[in-house]
């Protein structure tokens, strides 16, 4: 063992080239050390321990903070939802179609064009509608001039059977007088006056029947009323109608989408020329699976977020239906699961979503856009089956140019053309 005093007198003496030997010993192995002496590392693995039965108990606490709160949300509001991201947007195409054919020559609209109702869209050549109009209304005038006619026909043969009753009433008074004259008459003239009382009867007989005859296209009725000026009049509201189907409008407001005609394109009657979307009455058509559909109910409140605009714009909505089957039910080639190997596929049933007008306008969306659907399904006191009133009332400007024009004009005619 180093002797102390010894080691003070060389660290005295020390020097560069001599260096000091070290004041202090190193420490023995814990081998070597005796077996009550106390260990230096203790401290650090008894603070140790305790970390680790700390972190133990806060991993515990918040596996349990983690429960209870996911029990709460499960509880108070995960079990009385239904969501699902195979949701689109739904709207109406109404279909811009030709209803008399003939050849464009004007087109008022394209694709993406917001257009009003009753706007024009397309013209057609009207040169052949134009002639048809005009042949419309001389047949018009012609029929009111042939029914005046057929009114004073009637007058005649009223004349004419007063005249053959004269005449008859003359013949009977004159064969009374020869037959009272005895026989200075000779049978020769009593028979000829019997014979002209014969005739006079059948001459009224025959204009008994005129008269019946000119009645029977004239009675009950006037001029403007007659089944014949009838007939002509509607032949002139046809003319009328196709004249003014050359100039095809927008049936509703909308934007216009999948335009096909062209200029100086000949198109048919029935022709799709393009479609016009109505964007203020678009809807939601979520695909829920046949699992989540137990307790949806008609009237139940439903939240809609699109890709289109992010999370940053929140719908409102309504279930106002439920499909009346499931998608492959209605598929082109729905599945023969009666055939070959058998796999369950869980279905999914459309649920149609009505939104908020006021919502749509704000912030429109456009057909086909994907969205995710929230459905509270708390309450269910609606029904399960759609209901008998229609989801809304669309209706479209038909084109048929004006009917109260059409019927001034068909009365001008009469009038024109009745002597009155």
């Amino acid at each position: 063992m180093n002797d102390p005093s010894r080691i003070d007198q060389q660290t005295e003496n020390a020097s560069a080239s001599n260096p000091a030997p070290p004041t202090s010993l190193p420490r023995a192995p814990d081998a070597v050390r005796g077996p009550d002496a106390p260990s230096p590392g203790l401290p650090y693995l008894r603070r140790r321990r305790r970390q680790r039965r700390f972190g133990l108990v806060a991993l515990a606490l918040v596996v349990v903070a983690a429960g209870v709160a996911f029990a709460f949300y499960w509880f108070t509001y995960a079990i009385y939802v239904a969501s699902t991201d195979d949701a689109y947007v739904g709207g109406d195409l109404v279909a811009v179609t030709a209803r008399e054919a003939g050849t464009v020559i004007g087109l008022q609209a394209d694709n993406t064009q917001a257009v009003k109702r009753g706007q024009l869209l397309i013209q057609l050549d009207p040169l052949e509608a134009r002639v048809a109009m005009d042949a419309a209304r001389a047949d018009l005038a012609h029929t009111v001039r042939a029914v005046r006619t057929s009114f004073a026909r009637v007058d005649q043969a009223r004349a004419q059977l007063a005249s053959a009753e004269v005449t008859r009433t003359t013949a009977e008074n004159d064969q009374r007088r020869r037959e009272s004259a005895g026989k200075a008459v000779s049978n020769e003239e009593l028979a000829h006056a019997r014979d002209s009382v014969v005739a006079a009867g059948a001459a009224v007989q025959a204009a008994q029947s005129s008269l019946a005859q000119a009645l029977a296209a004239v009675q009950g009725t006037d001029v403007a009323h007659n089944p014949d000026v009838l007939a002509s009049a509607a032949r002139l509201r046809q003319a009328a109608i196709k004249l003014a189907r050359m100039e095809i409008r927008a049936p509703i407001d909308g934007i216009v989408a999948q335009r096909s005609v062209q200029i100086g394109q000949h198109i048919a009657a029935g022709t799709p020329l393009m479609a016009i979307v109505p964007l203020d009455t678009v809807w939601i058509d979520a695909n829920f699976k046949e699992v989540q559909l137990a307790d949806v109910r008609l009237g139940q409140k439903a939240t809609v977020v699109s890709d289109f605009y992010g999370s940053d714009v929140t719908y409102h909505g309504t279930v106002v239906g439920l499909g009346a089957g499931s998608g492959n039910a209605f598929a082109l080639l729905p599945p023969q699961n009666a055939t070959g190997n058998w796999i369950k596929i869980v279905q999914r049933v459309p649920v149609r979503i009505a939104l908020d007008p006021a919502e749509l306008a704000k912030h429109p969306l456009r057909v086909g856009l994907s969205v995710d659907v929230t459905l509270d399904v708390r309450d269910k006191s609606g029904s399960m089956t759609a209901s008998a009133q229609p989801l809304r009332d669309l209706k479209g400007d038909p084109g048929d140019g004006d009917p109260e024009a059409v019927a001034r004009e068909i009365d001008a005619i009469v009038k024109a053309n009745s002597g009155d």
